[in-house]
């Protein structure tokens, strides 16, 4: 840790200003208590004063010698005493030696100068005392700050951790998906289980491509989206319809990365494998107040579902838009009849 005084030209000016207005009050009290002339009071304060200036930037290395990780509290304080009586004591000495040179032709001076010595020598101790208590109320203020910093940091790299193990988690669920689609079409139709493993593997490339950012687009997330409906419809052909519902606000807004493709997998799983109806899965986006509702809705057959909760990338979704913006209120699953319906809200200020 740098020297608090003199770290920065505004710190050093805040504190070379205290010391000017010490001096002002020096040269006030000399020359109305001790009826002083004004020359003699302005040598005075000025010798003096500059000399403690000076001496008050030094004393910060003895603060940061005595701390607890070498010292008891108590050796410390002993310490401290030692290093004031012994700095009061250089500081009047060195004072009244310079200051007695140049105004030694003022008797009135020299004999104020003479009676004061005790008196300095105390003031001497108490600006030890001040300066001393403001460096550790700085080190203690440095050394919290840091510490708030450090357990920032911390955190968002906890949080980062946490999103990414959550974002991560997408594609091996999806993978098995796909690979038990592909695996069906192999011997029924090897040329539709090729087209789906080369859809697959231009999905997973623009997956990877995005993993190392935590936002994109609205847009980009649907149409990379896209790509998993175009290898599902590749294997359910007409059994489902998707239809979008986008405001042109929305294409731009930035929204978690992954975030459509679980809401779409999960209406492909639980509506259009066990529906023997068309499926009507819909997207749609506008404004709501200070957000941007995002809606992913699909019919399905209430008697042929199972009766599950939110699957894994439902969960997942809640958890990284609870990292991310800090609400737990921004996913809502809405189970009515025959509609399945998930929302997510997402903060216009992008916090």
């Amino acid at each position: 840790m740098t020297n608090p005084f003199t770290s920065s030209k505004k710190i050093f000016a805040a504190y070379a200003s205290v010391w000017f207005l010490i001096f002002l009050s020096h040269v006030a009290i000399i020359m109305i208590v001790q009826s002083i002339n004004f020359y003699s009071a302005v040598i005075d304060s000025s010798f003096f004063n500059f000399l403690y200036l000076v001496i008050g930037i030094g004393i910060w290395y003895t603060v940061r010698f005595n701390n607890l990780e070498n010292y008891t509290p108590l050796k410390i304080f002993l310490n401290h005493i030692v290093s004031a009586v012994i700095t009061a004591g250089i500081w009047v000495a060195a004072g009244e030696f310079i200051v007695s040179k140049i105004l030694s032709q003022e008797k009135l001076y020299l004999e104020f100068l003479n009676k004061s010595i005790i008196w300095r020598f105390l003031i001497g101790i108490l600006y030890y005392i001040a300066i001393v208590s403001i460096n550790y109320v700085i080190i203690y203020y440095n050394n919290f700050q840091e510490k708030v910093l450090k357990e920032v940091e911390l955190k968002g790299l906890v949080k980062e951790a946490e999103l990414n193990a959550l974002k991560y988690q997408i594609n091996p669920h999806f993978i098995f998906n796909s690979l038990n689609s592909i695996s069906s079409l192999t011997l029924s139709n090897p040329q539709r289980a090729q087209d789906m493993t080369i859809k697959l593997s231009s999905f997973l490339r623009n997956t990877l491509v995005k993993n190392e950012t935590q936002k994109s687009k609205l847009i980009d997330e649907l149409n990379n989206a896209k790509l998993y409906m175009d290898i599902e419809k590749i294997r359910f052909a007409d059994k489902f319809e998707f239809i979008e519902d986008l405001k042109p606000e929305c294409k731009e807004v930035e929204v978690p990365n992954m975030i459509l493709q679980p809401l779409f997998e999960n209406a492909i799983k639980h509506g259009v494998y066990e529906s023997l109806e068309k499926v009507i899965i819909k997207l749609s986006c506008g404004i709501e107040k200070e957000y941007f509702k995002i809606s992913v809705e699909n019919n399905f057959d209430p008697e042929s579902v199972p009766r599950k909760g939110a699957g894994i990338g439902i969960k997942n979704i809640q958890n990284r838009m609870k990292l991310i913006y800090n609400q737990d209120n921004l996913v809502v699953v809405d189970k009515k009849d025959s509609n399945f319906k998930v929302t997510i809200y997402v903060p216009m200020s992008g916090k």
